[in-house]
């Protein structure tokens, strides 16, 4: 069963690893108000549109790992790999002439770098190919018109899928051969044996019924690797992967192709031409059966994408309040109220995995169980 594990884990990250870098509909939203704005800004407005971009900063992916900021401005971390495809392969680092740090000008001869005679440029975390003078060629809403290229880049969110499919590897590969020396848990196994028995009896049996033995392996992989990924995204250096809808799209991805290459016969006639219904009732439902097989996997995406995204968002909101307010009240309600939703967020960390999870094998338990009852009818 480990061993499905880690295979399962290996397929979810070479389909995610390509296209973790991709931008969320969140990072889309560009900042025009602030170019359209030609009078000077006051202190409030100003706090106000640092913390914004401050928030949109932790909600994107970059391609560099910024541990924090110090009071000069200064990013504090490591640069990642940059390799983009134009015409050929393109390896560069990302602290190369300062890449990843660049303004959100559209003309700028800085933070440009040049690769086999031409010239790329980052702006709002996507890759530009531009000339030597740097300019974006920006139209009326701020959206550049030169080519973007195909970024494969090691961003910050891909790093951290990485790290946790070797962490998932290396417990659960540990786990597995302690059990071969002796079935008494020790190490690791005494933490996560009772989740794996948590989801094989609360959550595989009830919703799959007797051939829940071979959808095991994924749902401990999508269960794990959810809550890893929202766990390390609470912590200070923390990267909010489950918050970038590129992810939670290819986990709801897995859980639509399992479902619907084990669904048995009952499931696609109960889709196609549900029995003991009238013909034209059938006609009726079958466009809506059809979109409810679609809708099942965008909703698994949307909840766990927004319940994430969410949570990020508010705790950040909390704490720019202190720097926009500046008085006693807002120094010492707002920090308390912050940690509660802290608090409230490891909860949801825990409970999102769950729902992904339990929702996944609903789903699953749907298309391959038997209808025997009918028959017998």
């Amino acid at each position: 069963m480990l061993k499905k594990t880690a295979l399962i884990i290996s397929t979810i990250f070479t389909l995610t690893f390509a296209f973790a870098n991709q931008e969320t509909p969140v990072a889309e939203a560009h900042s025009t108000e602030a170019h359209a704005e030609a009078k000077p800004l006051s202190e409030k407005e100003k706090i106000a549109e640092e913390n914004k971009e401050f928030i949109q900063h932790h909600l994107l992916d970059a391609h560099d790992f910024t541990i924090m900021v110090d009071v000069d401005g200064h990013h504090i971390g490591f640069p990642l790999p940059v390799i983009i495809y134009d015409g050929g392969f393109h390896f560069f680092m990302s602290n190369k002439n300062n890449f990843s740090h660049v303004n959100n000008e559209g003309k700028s001869a800085e933070n440009i770098v040049e690769s086999n005679g031409n010239y790329y440029r980052l702006f709002h975390e996507k890759i530009y190919k531009t000339d030597a003078s740097g300019d974006l060629k920006l139209d009326a809403h701020h959206h550049p018109t030169v080519e973007k290229v195909l970024d494969l880049s090691i961003t910050k969110s891909v790093l951290m899928i990485l790290f946790v499919s070797i962490l998932m590897l290396v417990i659960f590969g540990g786990m597995a051969k302690s059990y071969k020396k002796s079935l008494v848990p020790s190490g690791a196994a005494k933490i996560f044996e009772p989740l794996i028995i948590f989801i094989r009896d609360d959550i595989a049996i009830p919703n799959i019924g007797h051939k829940y033995r071979r959808y095991m392996g994924y749902l401990l992989t999508v269960f794990f690797f959810i809550l890893f990924l929202n766990v390390i995204g609470l912590m200070p250096f923390g990267v909010n992967v489950t918050g970038n809808i590129t992810i939670t799209f290819f986990l709801a991805i897995f859980t639509y192709l399992i479902t619907n290459i084990s669904a048995n016969k009952d499931y696609w006639k109960h889709i196609f031409w549900m029995p003991g219904v009238p013909f034209p009732m059938q006609l009726i439902l079958l466009p809506i059966e059809l979109l409810g097989t679609l809708t099942k996997p965008f909703a698994l995406m949307i909840r766990l994408f927004a319940n994430m995204s969410a949570g990020h968002i508010v705790v950040m909101s909390l704490i720019g309040l202190i720097y926009y307010f500046k008085n006693v009240v807002a120094g010492v309600s707002f920090p308390l109220l912050a940690l509660v939703i802290y608090v409230l967020e490891v909860l949801v960390a825990f409970l999102q995995a769950y729902i992904f999870t339990m929702l996944s094998a609903l789903f699953i338990g749907m298309a391959v169980q038997d209808h025997e009852h009918e028959h017998a009818h």
